[in-house]
């Protein structure tokens, strides 16, 4: 089939301009200012704060094994169901990995204002539902404490943290995705390692895995429900914990691919969200003025 002179007029035009309409980077920083306008009103004002860290993973895995990780999840979940993502976040928990090379430990005070800031200045950009995706174990309660301070002070956007660093409670893991034994999974063990070969084979030197011990030391004796901040340090000295010598792409994608679909359920109940924000509001409402509140 020829095409008309008019058909040929009408693509040169279309090309001229820029070319053929392409889809919208998920990515933050990736956007122009005119697109990042476009981009909050096809998301629907939701947007991701992917939260990494940046640690000894032990003997194979890249210090930005967490960060890499929760952003390849959140950019491939984007992808499926629009939402736009901040830039590489990694101001979290670390402290027990202080003694390791590499890591980077924010004080305490730092990290709640710096998250603050951030969540404030997205929700300034037109981000009215922020989710903070995390990914890295160290950062679940920093979160979970730091969704419940945003009840302190009245706001017009609402946060979520989606604190699971796995598969939802009571998916079922497909064969794929299972560990090759026990004892191997852990920090820096099979799992994980086996999630960055499938976003960042490069970044994974597997035949280290055996160059350090992951075992569980257990050299402090406490009852149960009994905590100390250096309990991590006695159990795993050399941040590693489990094995990844056998890690393999195949399980990485098998994971990496169930991370991501929860990622987007959790976009897509986000956006469907009505009551959050208006229970948010009603709350606040009401602690301005709290002996009015029903008995």
């Amino acid at each position: 089939m020829t095409m008309s002179k008019l058909q040929i007029f009408s693509l040169i035009v279309v090309f001229a301009k820029g070319g053929l309409a392409q889809p919208l980077p998920v990515q933050w920083e990736e956007l122009t200012a005119p697109d990042f306008v476009q981009a909050i009103r096809q998301s629907g004002g939701v947007c991701l704060l992917p939260f990494g860290i940046i640690e000894k993973h032990g003997p194979a895995g890249p210090l930005g094994t967490d960060l890499i990780n929760v952003r390849h999840s959140s950019v491939e979940a984007a992808k499926k169901e629009y939402a736009v993502i901040f830039p590489e976040y990694y101001f979290g928990q670390i402290y027990e990995a202080r003694h390791q090379p590499g890591t980077i430990a924010y004080s305490t005070r730092l990290q709640l204002e710096l998250l603050q800031e951030t969540t404030g200045e997205m929700a300034r950009n037109g981000c009215s539902k922020i989710i903070v995706v995390n990914g890295h174990g160290g950062n679940t309660m920093l979160l979970q404490y730091f969704a419940q301070t945003q009840l302190d002070s009245p706001k017009d956007y609402i946060v979520y943290a989606y604190v699971s660093l796995g598969a939802p409670p009571n998916a079922a893991v497909p064969a794929a995705a299972a560990a090759s034994g026990p004892n191997v999974d852990g920090h820096a063990g099979e799992g994980e390692i086996a999630n960055v070969m499938a976003s960042r084979p490069d970044l994974v030197r597997l035949a280290r895995s055996d160059s350090q011990s992951g075992a569980d030391l257990r050299r402090l004796d406490l009852p149960a429900g009994l905590v100390t901040g250096i309990g991590w340090y006695s159990r795993f000295p050399n941040h590693y914990a489990g094995n990844s010598s056998r890690a393999t792409v195949a399980r990485g994608q098998a994971a990496t691919q169930m991370r991501v679909d929860s990622i987007v359920n959790v976009i897509r109940a986000v956006k469907a969200d009505q009551t959050g924000p208006r229970l948010q509001k009603e709350f606040f409402d009401a602690a301005r003025q709290p002996l009015n509140t029903k008995q």
